[in-house]
């Protein structure tokens, strides 16, 4: 019998801020707010050859997600972890600090989610939102 390890899928997040300070969330089809951000293309798509880093796919992702020019980076100290959105589904999470080139735009909706907001760093605790992402966006307001 051979030995087949388990894959699970990579998702790179960003921790973006407008220029009132207040970190970007979109509320997804589970009616929990998340990140903007999403899995790395890695082959020949309709939108490009593919990502060349996992800075280049969050990248990306925040354009097409909201229409907001970021560059990502560093990543977030304790930003990397798992979660389990569904039972028996792993997804690792990548989150970057990101630089907003468009901060005093506001962000646009995209299909991919309900609804979009801006939150302060004391309103993020309370929203319904992984534990994974809370501390991430916490992290990067210290840093900042």
């Amino acid at each position: 019998m051979t030995y087949t390890p388990p894959t699970w899928p990579v998702s790179v997040k960003a921790v973006a801020f407008d220029a009132r300070d207040r970190v970007l969330l979109l509320k997804n089809e589970r009616e929990e707010w998340e990140l903007p951000g999403g899995r790395l293309e890695t082959g020949q798509t309709n939108a490009g050859p593919g990502d060349r880093t996992p800075e280049n796919a969050v990248e990306r992702e925040v354009l097409e997600e909201t229409g907001w020019r970021i560059t990502a980076g560093p990543l977030i100290d304790g930003g990397v972890w798992i979660y389990e959105p569904v039972p028996g589904r792993r997804v690792l999470i990548v989150t970057y600090g990101c630089t907003v080139h468009t901060p005093g735009q506001a962000p646009v909706l995209s299909h991919e989610h309900k609804q979009i907001g801006l939150f302060t760093a004391d309103e993020v605790p309370d929203l319904t939102m992984p534990e994974g992402y809370k501390r991430s966006v916490a992290a990067w307001y210290r840093h900042r």
